[in-house]
């Protein structure tokens, strides 16, 4: 039976491998994102009353 033939599946697997943690990385880290992420302040904001009435 050929499927138990490890020599040509273990090479797939090796080079996916290979594959998965050096290019991938080294593209996932140079992505630069649009809007950086700002800090809030240490207050939280205060939330204001609706002004409508209620029926």
């Amino acid at each position: 039976m050929p499927q138990l033939n490890p020599a040509p599946w273990f090479a797939i697997l090796v080079f996916s491998w290979v594959v998965f943690l050096t290019i991938i990385p080294q593209k996932i880290l140079a992505h630069n994102f649009n809007n950086e992420p700002t800090t809030m302040g240490a207050e939280k904001a205060k939330p204001e009353p609706w002004n409508w009435p209620w029926y």
